[in-house]
């Protein structure tokens, strides 16, 4: 072992009871021995064996539909989910003023982010303001990530340019991590079979025997995988992987505007490759927390005082950090959601 990673023994030793997650950063959590010996499989079955007791304290403020179609699937489709005339406001509002942004491109895919900052928008926008203060998304978001913390919403635009070369890594079916977490999408516009749907494998948010056997093995090799986001944990896997462990092919989730999706991407999921540019907007959310821990609350973004100014905190972070690993790229300025990539700042959209 090297004199870097023994210095750092006591911090990789801290992150096995963390949601760390990375193989190649991490040389207990990415050691060949310690997950022979089963460290990766009780990591993941005993995150596992926490969700389902917390979602237990969270199951009475679901509805009982809701809370069916997530433990049977690990996601929960809402379509007409606002009334038409609310829908029709949200949409102006969302689509018709600029919005600071983060910008990161995947191959032929540019994410656009615009951070919100849930205190501020009554003004600006209250029908988007009462949205991502809703108490049924709230639960249904808290629920999926088995945690009674606040999530973090943006607004988001998938530009997919199906003309650029480059694979789009997250059309590789994948888990997010090895434990719960909530991520959350509601759809402005349809989205159709060529419009680069999201895609999910329902059921696979459950840790099977088969599917933790499947994970210490992915484990022992991680370390050392040629796919970066599978070394830092985010494990990739295939169609006949996926038959193999008995889930069934992944289900791309066509839908019309006024959807709302939540998903625990814990389960495997994805981006269906686009034939054809196309932009896709959403008002997106995303929830997680450390797995091992037994209580609901006491999350850092519930604190009035930086729950109400996620989005500004969340830019001023890329500032400083320039997007470290997701390659999220500093504001580029003001963006309105359909806006073609900046030409100017092309540069800036190169994954490095």
């Amino acid at each position: 072992m090297r004199l870097l990673q023994l210095l750092k023994l006591p911090l990789s030793a801290a992150q096995v009871f963390t949601g760390g997650k990375s193989f190649v950063d991490n040389p207990l959590l990415g050691s060949r021995r310690l997950n022979a010996r089963g460290l990766h499989r009780w990591r993941c079955a005993a995150a596992a064996r926490m969700a389902a007791w917390r979602r237990k304290r969270l199951a009475g403020r679901l509805e009982a539909a809701d809370r069916r179609a997530f433990d049977s699937d690990g996601i929960v489709v809402k379509p007409d989910f606002l009334p038409a005339e609310d829908f029709a406001r949200l949409r102006e509002e969302i689509l018709g003023q600029s919005w600071q942004t983060l910008e990161m491109r995947q191959g032929p895919a540019l994410t656009r982010r615009g951070p919100l900052d849930p205190g501020g928008l009554a003004g600006r926008a209250p029908t988007l303001g009462r949205l991502v203060n809703d108490a049924r998304v709230l639960n249904l978001i808290r629920y999926a990530a088995a945690t009674d913390g606040q999530p973090v919403f943006a607004l988001q635009a998938i530009v997919a340019d199906a003309g650029k070369p480059g694979d789009d890594p997250q059309t590789i079916p994948h888990q997010d991590t090895f434990h719960a977490v909530a991520k959350a999408w509601f759809f402005i516009q349809d989205v159709g079979p060529e419009d680069g749907p999201f895609f999910y494998v329902p059921g696979s948010h459950r840790q099977t025997p088969d599917r933790l056997n499947w994970a210490q093995q992915a484990s022992l090799a991680a370390a050392g995988h040629s796919n970066r986001y599978h070394a830092r944990g985010s494990f990739r896997i295939d169609n006949a992987e996926l038959a193999g462990l008995g889930f069934a092919e992944p289900t791309p989730l066509t839908v019309r505007a006024n959807t709302l999706v939540v998903a625990d991407t814990c389960g495997f999921h994805g981006r269906t490759p686009s034939p054809r540019p196309t932009v896709r907007v959403e008002l997106y959310a995303s929830l997680r927390r450390n797995p091992f821990l037994p209580w609901l609350g006491l999350h850092v973004w519930s604190l009035p005082l930086l729950g109400s100014r996620a989005g500004s905190i969340e830019l001023l972070a890329s500032r400083v950090l320039g997007g470290y690993r997701l390659r999220w790229l500093w504001p580029l300025g003001g963006r309105k959601a359909m806006d073609a990539p900046a030409e100017r700042d092309a540069w800036l959209m190169k994954e490095k």
